[in-house]
């Protein structure tokens, strides 16, 4: 897999190039697809949001970490972007109010959000039972996913019990997507590997058959030099929150109803207008839905 340096490389080109079950794609959440890439839709299209009064907002202090491509990171030209910054600046464009966005340290970040310092953070900060007791959350605007990829001379392999039984998968060891192998999918023979990076690299050269893991991980590893074209996804998504997240949310201090539903219109609308998806293909050409 990319290291850190080469996933961010990766992730700027493609920015400024513009471009308890298995849960899989019949159950997952729905997609719109763009010219081959499928869009992720999370929204309900029969809900109708109200845009709320913002006169109250004066502006909205994003924080997000620049350490996590590509959903933000620091570009080749030393400045702060991704998908997440992106976002919050389309939202704050949306709402008509003035906005910042500071990179802050993941350590500490938590309680940065929930002493008020911030309105926002945009930093994948997970949606647990302790997060919730200390902040609140937007709306999920995308989901975490895992997905099969095979090598593209094999043949297509069936992805149920009787399908993928016996058949080699390298997993990254100790990871959720090792222990969903082994839950939904235990006549596998599940080859488990350090990293997600020596995964693909055992696919590549044909040891095992296939490889599970991150949907974001390996859409950006299929287009990268080492891949060299070899492989590609097999089948659909897997969105399964027990194992793999609740999805990517704004977090916010308690008690900020306003700009929770503020930030629900927002998010509601950028994607009815389609600059989520023109946001989405900007980051991920490869898409991982």
């Amino acid at each position: 897999m990319a290291s850190f340096a080469i996933l961010a490389s990766i992730v700027a080109m493609a920015a400024a190039a513009g471009c308890v079950g298995p849960a899989t794609a019949q159950n997952a959440p729905e997609a719109r697809p763009s010219e081959g890439v499928v869009i992720p839709d999370l929204w309900d299209p029969n809900r109708r949001l109200d845009k709320p009064a913002t006169t109250a907002l004066t502006g909205i202090r994003f924080t997000t970490t620049d350490d996590f491509p590509p959903f933000n990171f620091t570009g080749p030209d030393g400045k702060l972007t991704g998908f997440n910054v992106d976002l919050a600046r389309a939202i704050c464009r949306e709402l008509s109010v003035p906005c910042t966005i500071q990179a802050r340290p993941w350590d500490g970040l938590i309680d940065t959000v929930a002493a008020g310092r911030v309105d926002a953070a945009l930093a994948g900060i997970a949606i647990t039972p302790e997060s919730r007791a200390k902040l609140e959350f937007s709306d999920v605007y995308l989901r975490p996913v895992a997905r099969f990829v095979g090598r593209k001379s094999a043949p297509a392999a069936r992805l149920n019990t009787d399908g993928l039984a016996g058949r080699k998968i390298a997993v990254a060891k100790g990871s959720s997507h090792e222990a969903y192998l082994a839950a939904f999918f235990p006549a596998s023979t599940r080859i488990a590997v350090e990293t997600p990076g020596a995964a693909a690299d055992a696919l590549k050269a044909g040891s095992v058959d296939l490889v599970f893991g991150d949907g974001v991980q390996l859409a950006f590893w299929l287009q990268s030099e080492a891949a060299s074209g070899c492989c590609d996804f097999i089948g659909g998504p897997y969105v399964e929150p027990h194992f793999f997240g609740q999805g990517l949310s704004i977090a916010l201090p308690p008690k900020r109803d306003d700009l929770r539903l503020a930030l629900n219109w927002a998010l509601d609308s950028l994607y009815d207008k389609g600059v989520f998806a023109e946001l989405y293909l900007r980051y991920f050409p490869v898409g991982y839905f």
